[in-house]
């Protein structure tokens, strides 16, 4: 039984998610989350934080909700927004890095990231 992942399956959730990252906003969004912390902020104060406010904001954060990247939550009468993937994002990285200097004559031991 083969337990590893499809490398296809895997690329394509690589790719969208990066695909919700290729927008300025839509990274100052993320940033500003993960700068938050697990307890999210609410969309008004995500808003002020990033720059980004009304129906641009609900694009973004949709966007990234459906990348897997943000959590948004009701609490009362706000909606808490939150960067609820961090291993989601440290896959990100890790995709990138994981094969680094694999097809050099010489890898160089400063760019191992692992």
């Amino acid at each position: 039984m083969n337990t590893r992942p499809d490398p296809d399956l895997t690329l394509t959730r690589m790719a969208t998610a990066f695909a919700a990252l290729g927008s300025e906003h839509r990274l100052s969004v993320l940033k500003t989350l993960v700068r938050a912390g697990p307890e999210g902020l609410s969309i008004g104060e995500l808003g002020a934080r990033a720059g980004v406010t009304g129906s641009t904001l609900t694009h973004h954060v949709r966007v990234l909700a459906q990348a897997g990247l943000v959590s948004q939550e009701r609490r009362g009468r706000s909606i808490i927004c939150a960067a609820a993937a961090y291993p989601e994002m440290r896959a990100l990285s890790d995709f990138l890095l994981s094969e680094c200097c694999a097809d050099a004559a010489a890898p160089h031991a400063e760019h191992d990231h692992g």
